[in-house]
């Protein structure tokens, strides 16, 4: 169902989620918070997909990555995508999580 809105207003509209800053400054409530807060986000957020995509639990491309004897996240980005055909966000993903750890 269409909410009815203003003229010239987008006929749909994306839900809108607050922060906690948000809800502190009464910009939004303490739900659309809790929401917020069980997101995935950085990093962690592409593991899913890397998963699905290339068939391979996360944790043994953190294993190969730890193992190269590469350092440089540049380094170890470009050897994932030509030895191993990830795309550069998930190679970028994983190796900005395994170098934080």
């Amino acid at each position: 169902m269409r909410e009815r809105l203003e003229p010239g207003l987008a006929t749909t509209a994306a839900p809108r989620l607050a922060s906690a800053a948000a809800v502190a400054q009464g910009r939004g409530t303490e739900s659309e918070a809790v929401i917020m807060a069980d997101r995935v986000t950085g990093p962690a957020s592409y593991f899913p997909s890397i998963e699905k995509t290339y068939g391979r639990p996360v944790e043994e491309w953190f294993a190969l990555i730890e193992a190269s004897p590469l350092s440089r996240h540049g380094e170890l980005v470009s050897w994932l995508k030509a030895e191993h055909g990830l795309g550069h966000g998930h190679a970028n993903a994983l190796v900005a999580h395994v170098l934080k750890r």
